[in-house]
């Protein structure tokens, strides 16, 4: 396998041994056979360079075994407790998300350590407690790893939000206060995978003209999050006002007969309003990652 071929399968650098390989083909082109590698990342560390030279190309069929090694063995390294997932962002453009939910803290801590040494410089956590999070945080900050907690969303950023590059605008809206952790679920992934996002929050039916002051804001959206417990009907009012995909996120609120959400998943799942789909009760992760792919469609 050569370092041309890799790095057509490569296609973007997203992880620390795809850059190296990138790196170092890109400098065997400029370089030639037997010509310095100047700017080659490996060329201090060569264990075939001359005393006081720098790699040659000649030397260096080593590395090409070595990275060749790591390629193969790199779409996933065992924890023990974890298996990690580091081609995730080269099969699908998103890199793999930590479910904080059920996980120890040292056992997240050791996970996002391990994305981070492997070049993934943004890693999202789903479902963390408060309790973790506060140990999770000065871990990681004594590590001088940049991370951020959301308490109503449970939700932990590692790096900086991106700039976002999406076709268009992700609008969030929601049916009550109530439904602002999910909502802010939703939000906020959608935001970490470079989504401009508009929320709307408290626009439910029980008073319609509430949502439809922000008709202007629905009607240019490439994707809206419909967001509601009790009956869920907010999801078929939007989608019969807009001429983009719906995607309903039945909540647990409500009062006894709404099942924790079940009333609203099939009130959402009868809906008469084309182009509304409809993911998991209290999925916002899901509602988001499903928005960012739509608003990333060329």
């Amino acid at each position: 396998l050569s370092f041309k071929a890799i790095s057509e399968v490569i296609g973007k650098d997203c992880t620390t041994v795809a850059k190296e390989i990138k790196n170092h083909y890109q400098v065997y082109q400029k370089g030639g056979i037997g010509k310095p590698f100047n700017n080659c990342i490996h060329r201090i560390n060569c264990p075939f360079r001359e005393k006081g030279k720098f790699c040659n190309v000649k030397h260096c069929s080593h590395y090409e075994q070595e990275q060749c090694l790591k390629l193969k063995k790199a779409p996933f390294e065992d924890l023990g407790f974890a298996k990690l997932d580091y081609h995730r962002a080269l099969r699908q453009g998103v890199a793999e998300v930590i479910y904080g939910a059920g996980k120890t803290s040292e056992q997240i801590v050791k996970i996002v350590n391990n994305f981070w040494k492997n070049g993934q410089k943004n890693v999202l956590i789903t479902r963390m407690s408060e309790d973790a999070a506060k140990f999770v945080v000065k871990e990681l900050r004594s590590d001088k790893i940049k991370i951020t907690y959301d308490a109503m969303s449970k939700i932990g950023i590692v790096g900086e939000i991106p700039q976002s590059d999406g076709l268009g605008k992700v609008v969030v809206a929601t049916g009550g206060t109530s439904d602002m952790p999910v909502a802010e679920e939703a939000a906020l992934t959608a935001e970490v995978l470079g989504n401009e996002v508009v929320r709307l929050y408290d626009v439910g039916v029980a008073g319609l003209h509430r949502l439809l002051s922000h008709a202007d804001e629905l009607m240019s959206a490439k994707v809206v999050i419909a967001i509601a417990g009790m009956e869920g009907a907010l999801a078929s009012v939007i989608g019969g006002l807009v001429d983009c995909p719906v995607i309903a996120v039945p909540t647990s609120v409500g009062y006894g007969a709404a099942f924790e959400g079940l009333s609203a998943l099939l009130s959402m799942l009868n809906s008469c309003a084309s182009g509304v789909s409809v993911v998991n009760i209290d999925n916002g992760f899901g509602a988001g990652y499903m928005a960012h792919m739509i608003n990333h469609m060329r």
